[in-house]
């Protein structure tokens, strides 16, 4: 295992968290590689290129963090691979209710950026999050 390598991109990582908790665009994009890469688990779903990074955090920044409320880091793990988070998220709705959802996102290493999102959610907190992003996800096989 490269240490400084992954000490390295784990900060650019937790960089990524945090300016995805700040709603900054494009600090967010400036973490990722070229050509991310998100999966979608266990819906077995996928987007890549920035351009559709971009039109996921266009709906993630405008419709879904304004209902979020609390949300709780309950595990943290860091492999030459990626940095794993595992969340709890309240969601405030617009109709006055509550909803606590759990994720696990696993923010996947590239060269010198982040290569992409490996995420465990369901496919309502997908479609939260992503919107019209979640429909032009495409099926792929595993692993």
């Amino acid at each position: 295992m490269d240490k400084d390598r992954v000490e390295r991109l784990v900060a650019v990582a937790r960089e990524h968290a945090a300016a995805e908790a700040r709603g900054d665009m494009e600090a967010t994009l400036a973490t990722l590689e070229d050509v991310p890469v998100y999966e979608m688990q266990p819906a077995r779903l996928r987007l890549s290129g920035i351009d559709a990074a971009r039109r996921c955090y266009d709906h993630f920044f405008s419709e879904f963090l304004p209902l979020a409320g609390d949300s709780r880091l309950k595990a943290e793990w860091v492999t030459e691979e990626g940095l794993g988070q595992e969340y709890a998220v309240q969601l405030r709705m617009p109709d006055g209710s509550a909803e606590w959802h759990n994720l696990i996102g696993i923010f996947l290493f590239g060269a010198d950026r982040l290569a992409g999102e490996r995420i465990y959610a369901s496919e309502r907190l997908f479609r939260l999050m992503y919107g019209p992003g979640f429909d032009a996800a495409v099926p792929f096989s595993q692993p």
